[in-house]
Protein backbone atom coordinates (compact mmCIF):
# COMPACT_ATOMS: atom_id res chain seq x y z
CA UNK A 1 0.00 0.00 0.00
CA UNK A 2 1.50 3.34 -1.04
CA UNK A 3 1.36 6.58 0.94
CA UNK A 4 -1.70 7.87 -0.95
CA UNK A 5 -3.73 4.72 -0.31
CA UNK A 6 -2.70 4.59 3.34
CA UNK A 7 -3.60 8.24 3.92
CA UNK A 8 -6.89 7.86 2.02
CA UNK A 9 -7.87 4.89 4.19
CA UNK A 10 -6.72 6.56 7.41
CA UNK A 11 -8.88 9.61 6.65
CA UNK A 12 -11.86 7.67 5.31
CA UNK A 13 -11.92 5.24 8.25
CA UNK A 14 -11.39 8.10 10.73
CA UNK A 15 -8.06 6.90 12.03
CA UNK A 16 -7.10 10.49 11.29
CA UNK A 17 -9.77 12.76 12.77
CA UNK A 18 -10.30 16.48 12.95
CA UNK A 19 -10.26 18.87 10.01
CA UNK A 20 -6.82 20.29 10.76
CA UNK A 21 -5.23 16.87 11.20
CA UNK A 22 -6.88 15.66 7.99
CA UNK A 23 -5.52 18.64 6.05
CA UNK A 24 -1.99 18.17 7.37
CA UNK A 25 -2.05 14.41 6.74
CA UNK A 26 -3.14 14.93 3.12
CA UNK A 27 -0.47 17.55 2.44
CA UNK A 28 2.19 15.36 4.03
CA UNK A 29 1.07 12.46 1.83
CA UNK A 30 1.35 14.65 -1.28
CA UNK A 31 4.81 15.73 -0.23
CA UNK A 32 5.99 12.14 0.18
CA UNK A 33 4.25 11.12 -3.04
CA UNK A 34 6.07 13.85 -4.98
CA UNK A 35 9.40 12.24 -4.06
CA UNK A 36 8.38 9.05 -5.88
CA UNK A 37 7.34 10.66 -9.16
CA UNK A 38 9.46 9.65 -12.12
CA UNK A 39 8.37 12.15 -14.76
CA UNK A 40 10.30 14.19 -17.30
CA UNK A 41 8.29 17.42 -17.51
CA UNK A 42 6.77 19.95 -15.13
CA UNK A 43 3.41 19.41 -16.78
CA UNK A 44 3.52 15.71 -15.93
CA UNK A 45 4.65 16.50 -12.39
CA UNK A 46 1.75 18.92 -11.87
CA UNK A 47 -0.79 16.57 -13.46
CA UNK A 48 0.35 13.72 -11.20
CA UNK A 49 -0.04 15.92 -8.12
CA UNK A 50 -3.50 17.06 -9.25
CA UNK A 51 -4.65 13.47 -9.80
CA UNK A 52 -3.31 12.44 -6.40
CA UNK A 53 -5.00 15.45 -4.82
CA UNK A 54 -8.38 14.57 -6.33
CA UNK A 55 -8.04 11.04 -5.01
CA UNK A 56 -7.30 12.26 -1.47
CA UNK A 57 -10.14 14.81 -1.58
CA UNK A 58 -12.66 12.03 -2.17
CA UNK A 59 -11.89 10.42 1.19
CA UNK A 60 -14.02 12.90 3.20
CA UNK A 61 -16.34 15.07 1.06
CA UNK A 62 -17.48 17.43 3.85
CA UNK A 63 -14.11 18.36 5.38
CA UNK A 64 -13.38 21.57 3.44
CA UNK A 65 -9.94 21.82 5.02
CA UNK A 66 -8.95 18.81 2.91
CA UNK A 67 -9.52 20.29 -0.60
CA UNK A 68 -8.44 23.76 0.57
CA UNK A 69 -5.12 22.42 1.84
CA UNK A 70 -4.48 20.40 -1.32
CA UNK A 71 -5.51 23.27 -3.60
CA UNK A 72 -3.33 25.68 -1.61
CA UNK A 73 -0.08 23.76 -2.07
CA UNK A 74 -0.74 22.77 -5.69
CA UNK A 75 -1.95 26.21 -6.85
CA UNK A 76 1.02 27.90 -5.20
CA UNK A 77 3.39 25.43 -6.82
CA UNK A 78 1.85 26.15 -10.24
CA UNK A 79 2.54 29.87 -9.72
CA UNK A 80 6.20 29.11 -9.04
CA UNK A 81 6.62 26.44 -11.71
CA UNK A 82 7.94 28.78 -14.41
CA UNK A 83 10.96 29.56 -12.19
CA UNK A 84 11.95 25.89 -11.80
CA UNK A 85 14.30 24.23 -14.25
CA UNK A 86 14.70 20.56 -13.30
CA UNK A 87 13.11 17.70 -11.38
CA UNK A 88 15.10 18.27 -8.19
CA UNK A 89 14.00 21.91 -8.11
CA UNK A 90 10.33 20.91 -8.59
CA UNK A 91 10.51 18.47 -5.71
CA UNK A 92 12.31 20.91 -3.42
CA UNK A 93 9.89 23.74 -4.15
CA UNK A 94 6.84 21.53 -3.56
CA UNK A 95 8.36 20.16 -0.36
CA UNK A 96 8.87 23.70 0.99
CA UNK A 97 5.26 24.62 0.19
CA UNK A 98 3.92 21.52 1.95
CA UNK A 99 6.04 21.98 5.05
CA UNK A 100 5.14 25.68 5.14
CA UNK A 101 1.42 24.81 5.08
CA UNK A 102 1.81 22.22 7.84
CA UNK A 103 3.70 24.69 10.02
CA UNK A 104 1.12 27.42 9.42
CA UNK A 105 -1.68 25.00 10.26
CA UNK A 106 -0.10 24.05 13.58
CA UNK A 107 0.68 27.68 14.41
CA UNK A 108 -2.91 28.63 13.56
CA UNK A 109 -4.20 26.37 16.33
CA UNK A 110 -1.91 28.06 18.86
CA UNK A 111 -2.91 31.56 17.71
CA UNK A 112 -6.61 30.68 17.89
CA UNK A 113 -6.08 29.54 21.47
CA UNK A 114 -4.39 32.79 22.46
CA UNK A 115 -7.02 34.97 20.78
CA UNK A 116 -10.02 32.95 21.91
CA UNK A 117 -8.87 32.71 25.53
CA UNK A 118 -9.40 36.45 25.85
CA UNK A 119 -13.13 35.85 25.38
CA UNK A 120 -13.26 33.33 28.23
CA UNK A 121 -13.92 34.92 31.62
CA UNK A 122 -12.71 33.71 34.97
CA UNK A 123 -15.40 31.45 36.39
CA UNK A 124 -16.99 30.60 33.04
CA UNK A 125 -18.72 27.28 32.52
CA UNK A 126 -18.08 26.06 28.98
CA UNK A 127 -19.49 23.34 26.75
CA UNK A 128 -17.75 21.74 23.79
CA UNK A 129 -18.80 19.13 21.25
CA UNK A 130 -16.73 16.53 19.39
CA UNK A 131 -12.93 16.81 19.31
CA UNK A 132 -11.72 20.08 17.82
CA UNK A 133 -8.06 21.05 18.12
CA UNK A 134 -9.00 24.72 17.79
CA UNK A 135 -11.77 24.64 20.39
CA UNK A 136 -9.58 22.76 22.85
CA UNK A 137 -6.77 25.24 22.23
CA UNK A 138 -9.05 28.09 23.36
CA UNK A 139 -10.09 26.21 26.49
CA UNK A 140 -6.58 25.09 27.41
CA UNK A 141 -5.14 28.57 26.78
CA UNK A 142 -7.74 30.06 29.13
CA UNK A 143 -6.85 27.45 31.74
CA UNK A 144 -3.12 28.20 31.39
CA UNK A 145 -3.90 31.87 32.03
CA UNK A 146 -5.17 30.81 35.45
CA UNK A 147 -8.86 31.28 34.67
CA UNK A 148 -11.08 29.09 36.81
CA UNK A 149 -13.23 27.30 34.24
CA UNK A 150 -15.36 24.18 34.12
CA UNK A 151 -16.20 22.29 30.95
CA UNK A 152 -19.01 20.01 29.83
CA UNK A 153 -18.01 17.63 27.03
CA UNK A 154 -20.64 15.83 24.99
CA UNK A 155 -19.86 12.20 24.26
CA UNK A 156 -20.52 12.91 20.53
CA UNK A 157 -22.14 9.81 19.14
CA UNK A 158 -21.72 7.60 17.29
CA UNK A 159 -17.88 7.71 17.21
CA UNK A 160 -17.54 9.17 20.73
CA UNK A 161 -14.93 11.81 19.86
CA UNK A 162 -16.02 13.73 22.96
CA UNK A 163 -14.35 11.14 25.15
CA UNK A 164 -11.03 12.13 23.59
CA UNK A 165 -11.71 15.80 24.34
CA UNK A 166 -12.67 15.05 27.93
CA UNK A 167 -9.52 13.00 28.41
CA UNK A 168 -7.26 15.75 27.00
CA UNK A 169 -8.86 18.44 29.16
CA UNK A 170 -8.71 16.34 32.31
CA UNK A 171 -5.06 15.40 31.79
CA UNK A 172 -4.28 19.13 31.51
CA UNK A 173 -5.95 19.89 34.83
CA UNK A 174 -9.27 21.26 33.57
CA UNK A 175 -12.38 20.34 35.57
CA UNK A 176 -14.47 18.45 33.03
CA UNK A 177 -17.78 16.60 33.05
CA UNK A 178 -18.76 14.17 30.29
CA UNK A 179 -22.44 14.19 29.33
CA UNK A 180 -24.58 12.31 26.82
CA UNK A 181 -25.52 14.30 23.72
CA UNK A 182 -29.20 14.33 24.58
CA UNK A 183 -28.48 16.02 27.95
CA UNK A 184 -27.29 19.29 26.36
CA UNK A 185 -30.58 21.12 26.91
CA UNK A 186 -30.65 19.95 30.54
CA UNK A 187 -27.24 21.49 31.26
CA UNK A 188 -27.36 24.53 28.97
CA UNK A 189 -28.80 26.92 31.56
CA UNK A 190 -25.56 26.45 33.52
CA UNK A 191 -23.36 27.16 30.49
CA UNK A 192 -21.89 30.64 29.89
CA UNK A 193 -20.62 29.84 26.42
CA UNK A 194 -20.29 27.04 23.94
CA UNK A 195 -17.00 26.64 22.07
CA UNK A 196 -16.93 24.27 19.10
CA UNK A 197 -14.81 23.76 16.02
CA UNK A 198 -15.88 23.65 12.38
CA UNK A 199 -15.20 21.40 9.43
CA UNK A 200 -16.32 24.10 7.02
CA UNK A 201 -17.41 27.75 7.05
CA UNK A 202 -19.82 28.83 4.32
CA UNK A 203 -20.09 32.12 2.46
CA UNK A 204 -23.00 33.32 4.61
CA UNK A 205 -21.22 32.54 7.89
CA UNK A 206 -22.96 29.27 8.66
CA UNK A 207 -20.75 26.42 9.83
CA UNK A 208 -20.64 22.73 9.06
CA UNK A 209 -19.62 20.70 12.08
CA UNK A 210 -20.16 17.35 13.75
CA UNK A 211 -23.77 16.18 13.79
CA UNK A 212 -25.55 17.61 16.82
CA UNK A 213 -23.85 21.01 16.68
CA UNK A 214 -26.94 22.78 15.32
CA UNK A 215 -29.09 21.43 18.14
CA UNK A 216 -26.53 22.65 20.67
CA UNK A 217 -26.54 26.08 19.02
CA UNK A 218 -30.33 26.17 19.18
CA UNK A 219 -30.28 25.29 22.88
CA UNK A 220 -27.60 27.94 23.49
CA UNK A 221 -29.65 30.61 21.74
CA UNK A 222 -32.72 29.74 23.80
CA UNK A 223 -30.68 29.83 27.02
CA UNK A 224 -28.85 33.04 25.96
CA UNK A 225 -25.50 31.31 26.21
CA UNK A 226 -22.83 32.58 23.82
CA UNK A 227 -21.95 30.30 20.91
CA UNK A 228 -18.38 30.61 19.67
CA UNK A 229 -16.72 28.79 16.77
CA UNK A 230 -12.95 28.23 16.74
CA UNK A 231 -11.63 27.38 13.27
CA UNK A 232 -8.66 27.95 11.02
CA UNK A 233 -9.30 30.40 8.18
CA UNK A 234 -8.59 27.76 5.53
CA UNK A 235 -11.85 26.05 6.49
CA UNK A 236 -13.83 28.66 4.55
CA UNK A 237 -15.47 26.94 1.59
CA UNK A 238 -14.78 28.99 -1.56
CA UNK A 239 -17.28 26.92 -3.55
CA UNK A 240 -20.13 28.35 -1.47
CA UNK A 241 -19.33 31.83 -2.82
CA UNK A 242 -20.43 30.43 -6.18
CA UNK A 243 -23.65 28.94 -4.82
CA UNK A 244 -22.47 25.36 -4.42
CA UNK A 245 -23.75 23.40 -1.46
CA UNK A 246 -21.46 21.48 0.88
CA UNK A 247 -22.04 17.75 0.63
CA UNK A 248 -22.94 16.25 4.00
CA UNK A 249 -21.14 12.96 4.38
CA UNK A 250 -23.26 9.90 5.11
CA UNK A 251 -21.28 7.49 7.28
CA UNK A 252 -21.77 3.68 7.38
CA UNK A 253 -24.92 2.54 9.19
CA UNK A 254 -22.87 0.00 11.14
CA UNK A 255 -21.46 2.86 13.21
CA UNK A 256 -24.95 3.08 14.76
CA UNK A 257 -26.27 -0.48 14.80
CA UNK A 258 -24.78 -3.93 14.45
CA UNK A 259 -25.19 -6.19 11.44
CA UNK A 260 -27.08 -8.67 13.63
CA UNK A 261 -29.60 -6.01 14.64
CA UNK A 262 -30.09 -4.97 11.03
CA UNK A 263 -30.65 -8.55 9.92
CA UNK A 264 -33.37 -8.89 12.56
CA UNK A 265 -34.96 -5.55 11.62
CA UNK A 266 -34.77 -5.47 7.84
CA UNK A 267 -37.65 -3.04 7.59
CA UNK A 268 -35.76 -0.31 9.44
CA UNK A 269 -33.81 2.23 7.41
CA UNK A 270 -30.71 3.75 9.03
CA UNK A 271 -29.26 7.18 8.29
CA UNK A 272 -25.96 8.34 9.74
CA UNK A 273 -25.03 11.88 8.61
CA UNK A 274 -21.66 12.89 10.01
CA UNK A 275 -22.30 16.65 10.01
CA UNK A 276 -25.02 19.28 10.20
CA UNK A 277 -25.24 22.99 9.39
CA UNK A 278 -25.52 25.67 12.07
CA UNK A 279 -27.08 28.91 10.76
CA UNK A 280 -25.08 32.13 11.08
CA UNK A 281 -27.77 33.73 13.28
CA UNK A 282 -26.98 31.19 16.02
CA UNK A 283 -23.27 32.07 16.04
CA UNK A 284 -21.87 34.96 18.09
CA UNK A 285 -18.34 34.93 16.69
CA UNK A 286 -15.84 32.91 14.69
CA UNK A 287 -12.36 32.77 16.22
CA UNK A 288 -9.56 32.39 13.67
CA UNK A 289 -5.78 32.77 13.69
CA UNK A 290 -6.24 36.19 12.07
CA UNK A 291 -8.72 37.48 14.62
CA UNK A 292 -12.34 37.24 15.74
CA UNK A 293 -15.03 37.83 13.12
CA UNK A 294 -18.81 37.93 13.20
CA UNK A 295 -20.32 35.30 10.89
CA UNK A 296 -21.23 38.10 8.49
CA UNK A 297 -17.51 38.93 8.18
CA UNK A 298 -16.55 35.68 6.45
CA UNK A 299 -16.07 37.44 3.11
CA UNK A 300 -13.66 39.93 4.71
CA UNK A 301 -11.77 37.05 6.27
CA UNK A 302 -11.59 35.21 2.95
CA UNK A 303 -10.37 38.33 1.17
CA UNK A 304 -7.69 38.77 3.85
CA UNK A 305 -6.45 35.24 3.23
CA UNK A 306 -6.81 34.80 -0.53
CA UNK A 307 -7.76 38.11 -2.12
CA UNK A 308 -10.19 37.68 -4.99
CA UNK A 309 -8.37 34.81 -6.69
CA UNK A 310 -11.24 32.34 -6.24
CA UNK A 311 -10.24 30.32 -9.31
CA UNK A 312 -6.92 29.40 -7.71
CA UNK A 313 -8.58 28.02 -4.61
CA UNK A 314 -11.38 26.11 -6.32
CA UNK A 315 -9.15 23.54 -7.92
Amino acid sequence: MNILEKTFNDIRQMRVRGAGRIARAAVKALEEYSLTLNVSTKEEFIKSLENAGEYLKSSRPTAVSLPNAINYVISNFKRKAHELENRSSWIEAFKILCEDFIEKSINAIEKIGVIGAKRVRDGDILLTHCNSEAALSVILSAHKLGKNIKVYCTETRPKLQGLTSASILSKNGVEVTLIVDSAVRYFMNKVDQVIVGADAITANGAIVNKIGTSLIALAAKEARSRFMVAAESYKISPQTFYGDLIIIEERPKYEIVSKDWLSQNKGVKVSNPAFDITPAEYIDAIITEIGIFPPQGVFILYKEMYGFQFKDIQG
